[in-house]
């Protein structure tokens, strides 16, 4: 029996290891017998689970974020990874296992990308922005170095959403030295600040998995929290009033159609750019994780955050960059 990664699963593959348990719901067959849906995880990557004729005591005791030891074989449903569970347990002390070793993490600290999105912060020359800005990053920094930037999507992990901001940041500053009649503070003020409220939007757990969306996240969702915090910390320093006005738009528009939540469409240029900054940096965020695990040659599974498209991982992308490390 292999223990193995689940970044290393393959069809037909018998597993023992341990997994957190990142939800799981109690389903019935078309012969009414009790079965478990879960999607165990690990710090690299997810997978579909069953627990098939399963007992009330099972659907009691194989709850959300708890740690599980399973036994079972990887299977294929409709062209996807399943994972068939043939024994499973709780962990004990015995065990000696840490949940936070068992959910995906951001590739750098959230410390060292706290204080990278400082670094920008710090080069703002607008004091208006910089203040706001600097206050709002101060009063949730603690929820920020945990939290993921979606539930399911794009950054979805552990201190995901400082991940999102700090690489946007490098995105924009990048292209700021091509557009040069871009207001870098306004785009490093909006970047900052697009996805800040998504903190009271979810409701994640010290391991940063999101369990649900909060009330407010449902009914106002995080575009609207946000232009209330950026309004409350304004007026509390004394903003001027267009200064706000113009990173509240910024953050209203980002979604960029009414249908995804945006009222508004960008109608400046630093607002029009925020938007694209984010739709590539979560795209590239989403592709590169469906190709992690698909071999050379192939296409990945559908990702439904790309309008269920299939990714393709070229044979020429590893052979340029073997040609560029012999040159």
């Amino acid at each position: 029996m292999e223990t193995l990664t689940i970044d290393q699963f393959q069809f037909g593959t018998k597993i023992e290891g341990f997994f957190i348990i990142k939800s799981s719901l109690c389903k019935s067959t078309t012969n009414n017998s009790k079965y478990l849906d879960m999607i165990l995880g690990d710090q690299t990557g997810e997978v579909s689970a069953k627990l098939w004729e399963c007992t009330e005591e099972d659907e009691n005791k194989y709850i959300n974020n708890t740690l599980v030891k399973v036994r079972g074989i990887v299977t294929e449903w409709k062209g996807q990874m399943q994972l068939k569970i043939e024994k499973i347990r709780l962990t004990t002390d015995e065990d000696g296992v840490d949940a936070a070793n068992f959910v995906q993490v951001a590739p750098y600290t959230p410390e060292y990308m706290y204080n990278q999105i400082l670094s920008y912060v710090n080069k703002i020359d607008n004091q208006d922005i910089k203040t706001i800005v600097s206050c709002i990053l101060k009063e949730h920094k603690q929820s920020l170095m945990i939290f993921p930037a979606a539930m399911k999507n794009h950054h979805a992990v552990r201190s995901g959403l400082l991940y999102h901001i700090m690489t946007m940041l490098m995105t924009a500053e990048k292209l700021g030295q091509i557009y040069t009649f871009i207001d870098m503070d306004l785009l490093y003020g909006g970047i900052i600040l697009h996805d800040i409220a998504k903190i009271y939007e979810m409701d994640a757990n010290e391991l940063g998995i999101v369990s649900e969306y909060t009330t407010e996240g449902q009914l106002l969702g995080h575009i609207i929290q946000a232009i209330k915090i950026v309004d409350r910390v304004a007026k509390k320093v004394g903003a001027d009033e267009e200064m706000a006005m113009l990173l509240q738009h910024m953050i209203l528009s980002h979604h960029y159609e009414p249908e995804f939540g945006s009222p508004k469409k960008p109608m400046f240029p630093e607002a029009e750019l925020l938007h694209y900054i984010d739709m590539i940096d979560s795209r590239m965020y989403d592709m590169k994780k469906a190709l992690e695990n698909t071999p050379e040659g192939s296409f990945s599974d559908r990702i439904w955050s790309l309008e269920n498209r299939k990714v393709y991982r070229a044979n020429t992308i590893n052979k340029a960059d073997e040609e560029k490390s012999l040159a």
